[in-house]
């Protein structure tokens, strides 16, 4: 795979890690609190990041499956953001969900609970930026992560048509 390959991982690594970073920010200085479904999606993005990042670092074989790997991530990720839209957006709570369920076996409401601890109801943290539902541009980011994922593990920069 030449470098443009590993250019794209990176900049997938650099996006999902980044998306975090708008998360807290969004969060700590514009008081969007998270539900446990957007937690859940901070771990999802930070996952991704973590994979594509090791996709990049590694040659070969290797590269594919982790990128392959990240792609699934990212599209559990749409799954995630789906639901918390469709469904748990409309309930009046949505503690003991899977994805609460999820980051407390994991132990990351202890670990890091600035990061992972939802502090708001599903659809208290229902929140629009720019007239579109904070869930829905989780949604597309994900899709876009793993359709470049997938355009990366499948035809890998430089390969013949």
């Amino acid at each position: 795979m030449r470098d443009c390959t590993r250019r794209g991982l990176l900049a997938v690594a650099a996006v999902s890690l980044g998306s975090v970073g708008v998360a807290l920010v969004s969060q700590y200085q514009f008081d969007m609190l998270p539900c446990p479904w957007c937690t859940f999606q901070r771990l999802l993005y930070l996952v991704v990041g973590a994979l594509a990042l090791a996709a990049a670092l590694l040659p070969g074989l290797a590269r594919r499956l982790l990128a392959g790997l990240a792609a699934l991530v990212a599209l559990g990720g749409v799954a995630a953001a789906y639901w918390q839209h469709f469904h748990a957006a409309t309930e009046a709570s949505c503690n003991l969900t899977l994805a609460d369920k999820i980051l407390k076996q994991l132990g990351l409401f202890d670990l890091a609970p600035s990061v992972f601890a939802p502090m708001a109801s599903c659809a208290d943290a229902s929140i629009n930026l720019l007239g579109v539902p904070y869930a829905i541009w989780s949604l597309v980011l994900f899709a876009a992560l793993a359709a470049a994922l997938v355009r990366l593990t499948l035809r890998p920069c430089g390969a013949s048509s």
